[in-house]
């Protein structure tokens, strides 16, 4: 995943700007509270129209929970931490020293304020916008759409590393084999740099489940 190109670049360090920032530096220009509340507009939207194309045959009473999950706070801040958002971020020295830049409603925020800023810089086209955020859905629908899922090992492992260590994981795949039609993933979990499972699947996905799934089994003592 990577951070969509910005023509006009203030817009991109207004997003990444929290009020904290400005208080202490006015001189900075303004905060991101306004391009987050355009975004979270912009990604409620959208997100809609994912789901309705996705599922044709779903009700709205099954398609409203699915929403809810895909654009909530910590599901926001997982899109955040996965671009590197928190490398760009500026905040008070409080905010700073308080975790700021690992603090899950801190990074959806500013996640919604880079779309918002994204909307914007393309001279208020919802078309690229939507091209950057439909494939971040598409990653996450998998365990979304599953309402056996309550507690999946993502989630289940997320529960425990904000709890213990007050960080979110995050996932990389660090390796891809077999050819293009029967493909295996490999993928790893660390939390604040170290890595704690490794698993495998047919898709990124199923990978990422399998390497929380290993986690969960490394902190619980061999159980999942």
């Amino acid at each position: 995943m990577e951070i969509p190109t910005f023509r006009d670049r203030a817009l991109f360090v207004q997003a990444m700007t929290h009020k904290s920032y400005g208080r202490e530096f006015p001189q900075a220009g303004g905060d991101n509270e306004r391009l987050e509340f355009l975004g979270d507009a912009i990604l409620t939207f959208l997100c809609g129209e994912f789901l309705y194309q996705r599922f044709p045959q779903e009700a709205e009473g099954q398609l409203t929970p699915m929403r809810a999950s895909l654009v909530d706070a910590t599901q926001l801040s997982r899109f955040a931490l996965a671009l590197r958002l928190d490398q760009h971020l500026r905040l008070g020295k409080g905010v700073e020293g308080s975790g700021g830049r690992t603090n899950p409603r801190l990074l959806s925020s500013a996640f919604e304020a880079l779309v918002g800023a994204y909307f914007l810089d393309n001279n208020s086209r919802i078309e690229p916008v939507r091209d950057f955020v439909f494939p971040l859905f598409e990653s996450e629908i998998a365990i979304v759409a599953d309402p056996s899922q309550t507690l999946n090992a993502k989630s289940a492992f997320q529960e425990w590393a904000l709890a213990q260590v007050g960080q979110i994981p995050t996932y990389e795949i660090i390796a891809e084999s077999g050819p293009d039609h029967a493909k295996s993933f490999t993928a790893e979990v660390r939390v604040r740099g170290q890595a704690y499972g490794q698993g495998s699947g047919r898709s990124k996905q199923e990978a990422e489940k399998a390497a929380a799934l290993a986690a969960l089994k490394r902190v619980n003592g061999g159980e999942a």
